[in-house]
């Protein structure tokens, strides 16, 4: 079965960005730049013509796969230990200097 595709002014309507940040977008990801939310990313997309200056087109999946991967989740927070008790006369000694018992 075919997927529709979609041009791309209706994808980055999908997207909520600007065809010019998409554009940009797509050229960081042919180069193997583009990072969504901490995560390396490539953008699978067809671009017709005879010699590949056509139209670009995305598939909705692509789209929809995109628009998950720019979702906000809450994040539970980590609490963290103080920091131990540190001796003030030997920076980076840890434990009670003396002969051991």
């Amino acid at each position: 079965m075919l997927e529709p595709l979609l041009s791309a002014k209706e994808a980055a309507q999908r997207l909520g960005m600007a065809v010019a940040t998409l554009y940009s977008w797509l050229g960081l990801s042919d180069h193997g730049l583009l990072v969504i939310r901490g995560v390396p990313t490539t953008i699978d997309y067809l671009q017709g013509g005879r010699r590949g200056q056509g139209r670009i087109l995305l598939e909705v999946r692509e789209v929809e796969r995109l628009k998950e991967m720019m979702r906000v989740r809450p994040q539970s927070f980590h609490f963290r230990r103080p920091p131990s008790l540190r001796m003030e006369g030997f920076p980076g000694i840890n434990v009670p200097l003396g002969r051991p018992e």
